[in-house]
């Protein structure tokens, strides 16, 4: 017998995750995106990312439709972002600044608060569920020299990099 979605969604947010802000460009040019925490790598060589979209995602037409897009890693203060691209609103963009991808077919790079982003053209689509996976190839990638924002049991929280290490020595 499967669990339920309060207990699947229990069991997902007792571990911290990376929270992205996944984004495309939409048949007519516009900007869109949706805070993700459904991102993996899933190969090195060639290099793919996977990122899982709700059916009911308002970017998933744009998805399909630029068969492209960027994940931004979101840093320490990119909080209100993630919560702005959580929103369904029309205006997730209002305010905030970003540059064309080159290689994700002008997909939406938010450098203000990256952590770091990859460019991705999509190479496979899959359904599951009430979720369909988006399989990127990696065309290009950047990291910048910032903390990571997390999200664990429905908040977000810093990753202290000089906190001690689990199994360091004292």
């Amino acid at each position: 017998m499967a669990v339920d979605a309060a207990r699947f969604r229990a069991l997902f947010g007792s571990f911290p995750t990376a929270v992205t802000v996944v984004t495309a460009t939409d048949a007519n040019g516009r900007p869109r995106g949706l805070t993700c925490n459904a991102v993996s790598a899933v190969s090195v060589d060639p290099p793919l990312l996977l990122v899982c979209v709700h059916r009911n995602a308002r970017t998933l037409a744009a998805l399909r439709h630029s068969g492209a897009f960027v994940v931004n890693v979101l840093a320490d203060g990119g909080q209100d972002t993630a919560r702005v691209f959580a929103d369904r609103s029309e205006h997730k963009f209002a305010g905030v600044e970003w540059v064309p991808s080159v290689n994700a077919r002008g997909a939406p790079v938010l450098v203000d608060v990256a952590l770091a982003h990859a460019e991705c053209v999509v190479v496979r689509t899959v359904e599951a569920g009430d979720h369909w996976i988006f399989i990127g190839r990696v065309e290009h990638a950047e990291s910048y020299p910032r903390s990571p924002v997390l999200y664990h049991r429905g908040a977000f929280t810093v990753w202290d990099a000089q906190a001690r290490q689990v199994g360091s020595p004292p």
